[in-house]
């Protein structure tokens, strides 16, 4: 039985980004990650840390705005808008959740979509899903498919099922999954909590994608023998015999499913690392595109 881990694959990946990183440099061009936080969040201002660490490791001028949690919808748009226009900001990212007087939605389509490295914007979204242009993924499904290339386990003509159909994971996720080009071409089932007979479909997969957000309800019974299982989910249950009151865990009861699995990533160490390369991945490749446009504009 494989362990597929996030930690190894993302240091992999990360090791390859460097190079990129000093490629576009002698273009005089360094890829620069603005993040904006509003309020004062425990978690995401641990995320947006996070981040910023990991991109100034890379060589990544890293940005970080953070406004007062009564921050008016317009000046975060105002402060987007000069992002946008900053050409030394290759990527942008709004921590989410935002306030709830501010509108998710508006501020996401605000953002430039060259410069949406989070993948949200609805035109990488319709990019992504028609498999045309010039488009960023989600940074969690994009980290699924680099995991199952690396590891050894190609989608291409297998049946994949996802568990959860999430904006976030789950939908992005099958349109990558869908794709005629490297990390597609599988075909695609999506489950979600109104599915009649969830355990008939799971052990039908090839691989199964665990998105559900539900601690452990991925069992040894519902998984095929062999099977590759991805485990996204990232969830906290009460533990008495541990001094923090709890343990973290994911959408699958590991212990269990690895003894029916094929291949199986744990939760932590798993997709988690993954989400935060991929969004460094976006950075560069946003990066990348101003070189080559810089370039197309000399000739």
């Amino acid at each position: 039985m494989q362990i597929i881990s996030g930690r190894d694959i993302a240091q992999e990946i990360r090791a390859e980004l460097k190079k990129k990183v000093e490629q576009v440099s002698t273009y005089g061009v360094t890829p620069g990650l603005a993040t904006v936080l509003v309020g004062e969040d425990p978690a995401s201002q641990l995320y947006v840390g996070m981040k910023n660490r990991a991109a100034r490791e890379m060589g990544i001028n890293s940005r970080q705005i953070t406004l007062p949690e009564d921050t008016p919808e317009s000046e975060l748009l105002g402060v987007v808008a000069g992002l946008n226009a900053d050409p030394e900001v290759h990527g942008i990212l709004v921590q989410l959740p935002l306030p709830e007087h501010i509108t998710e939605g508006m501020v996401i389509e605000a953002i430039d979509p060259l410069k949406d490295v989070d993948g949200f914007h609805p035109i990488n979204v319709g990019r992504m899903a028609t498999d045309t242009g010039i488009y960023f993924a989600p940074c969690t499904p994009a980290g699924v498919v680099e995991m199952l290339l690396r590891s050894g386990h190609d989608p291409e003509g297998k049946h994949i099922v996802v568990v959860g159909r999430s904006n976030l994971v789950g939908r992005p996720l099958a349109s990558l999954l869908l794709r005629r080009q490297r990390g597609g071409n599988g075909t695609v089932t999506v489950c979600h909590s109104r599915t009649e007979n969830l355990s008939s479909i799971t052990r039908t997969a090839d691989i199964l994608v665990a998105a559900i957000g539900k601690a452990e309800m991925i069992t040894g019974d519902m998984v095929k023998p062999g099977a590759v299982v991805i485990d996204v989910g990232t969830n906290q249950v009460k533990d008495s015999t541990l001094e923090k009151g709890y343990r973290n865990c994911g959408d699958v009861l590991f212990d269990e499913v690895k003894e029916v699995a094929g291949a199986i990533s744990p939760v932590p160490g798993g997709v988690g690392p993954m989400t935060i390369t991929m969004l460094l991945s976006n950075t560069v490749k946003s990066a990348r595109l101003t070189v080559a446009m810089v370039e197309s504009d000399s000739d």
